[in-house]
């Protein structure tokens, strides 16, 4: 029971901060196609939540830092970044929040330039369900691939 939890506990937290992370972990510890999904979308919805509430403030966290740091304000990630939100809004940043920024990246540049927290919900929400199913479905399959090989 407690080996479970703790299976269950990897994945959801791996896609807190790093959502590939959640399909390769639910993959490798012998979980379902069903509860990685689950537990990959749980997991990024909760820093979607968390930093939805703290986006302002962690973000002049990383500005202070970066000045600490001697880094400049603007990088090349950054400047991608203000590209994909001109273009596209929210719903490109949140297209490309689980594969290009992490949950917590892409949830604070959302609430950084000002868009509502439902609407954060929302747009990060269908993006969790759509890549969760999709780069899960992947990793299993290329499972079975490379299990057909050996």
């Amino acid at each position: 029971m407690l080996e479970e939890i703790l299976k269950y506990l990897s994945v959801y937290l791996l896609s807190t901060v790093k959502f590939f992370g959640g399909p390769l972990a639910g993959i490798s510890l012998g979980l379902s196609y069903l509860e990685t999904v689950l537990l990959t979308i749980a997991g990024m919805m909760t820093s979607v939540v968390v930093f939805s509430f703290l986006g302002r403030r962690a973000a002049n966290w990383l500005v202070r830092r970066r000045i600490k740091n001697n880094k400049p304000l603007f990088s090349r990630k950054s400047r991608t970044i203000v590209k994909v939100w001109n273009s596209f809004g929210v719903t490109g940043i949140a297209f490309l929040t689980p594969l290009l920024l992490t949950p917590v990246l892409g949830t604070v540049v959302a609430a950084l330039l000002g868009v509502p927290k439902k609407s954060i919900f929302l747009h990060m929400l269908w993006s969790a369900v759509l890549w969760s199913v999709t780069l899960t479905f992947m990793t299993f399959k290329f499972q079975e691939f490379v299990t057909m090989l050996f």
